[in-house]
């Protein structure tokens, strides 16, 4: 019985003789004569042999092992449920960014806004004889223009988004 299910159990674990060996600190035959019945590791040994195989010494005494494909097929199902669930946390994670990315734009918008609202186009009464002057004028007047043009679509495109990100409980 010890050796069918030490075999088993360290086949069902993916480990080559050699592998559970190196473990153990001995040689691949020695391994090899456990599985095929031809000596019996001692007891501080077969210690080892449940500690390496992480499976308890009445286990590997008791009764046949059979090897199953629905160990196989329990442990695959649990890895991917891992992954599943770790997708799902990356994907509610970038959600979340994305909702407060949006929150923040569009408090920068609504900011920009009361800026420009309050400084009620200043450019328009500078001297524009001076070139500096005049180029500034033209580039806050054009980033004004384009603001105010473009700036509610995009408004309103941050609040839809906002909502569409929202947490759903």
């Amino acid at each position: 019985m010890l050796n069918e299910n030490m075999k088993a159990i360290r086949k069902s674990k993916g480990l080559s003789q050699q592998e559970l060996a190196v473990s153990l600190n001995v040689v691949r035959q020695t391994i090899s004569k456990w599985e095929q019945g031809l000596s019996v590791p001692d007891s501080d040994m077969l210690i080892s042999i449940s500690e390496v195989l992480e499976t308890p010494v009445s286990t590997l005494l008791g009764e046949n092992v059979i090897e199953s494909e629905a160990d196989d097929l329990k442990a695959i199902s649990t890895k991917l449920e891992v992954i599943n669930l770790q997708l799902a946390q990356r994907k509610t994670a970038r959600k979340q960014i994305l909702h407060w990315f949006l929150i923040s734009l569009c408090a920068v918008i609504t900011a920009i806004f009361a800026i420009l609202l309050a400084l009620e186009s200043p450019y328009l009464g500078w001297d524009y004889r001076d070139p500096e002057t005049a180029v500034l004028g033209v580039a806050f007047h054009a980033f004004e223009w384009l603001f105010v043009r473009a700036a509610p679509i995009l408004l309103i495109g941050t609040v839809i988004g906002m909502f569409l990100t929202r947490k759903n409980e």
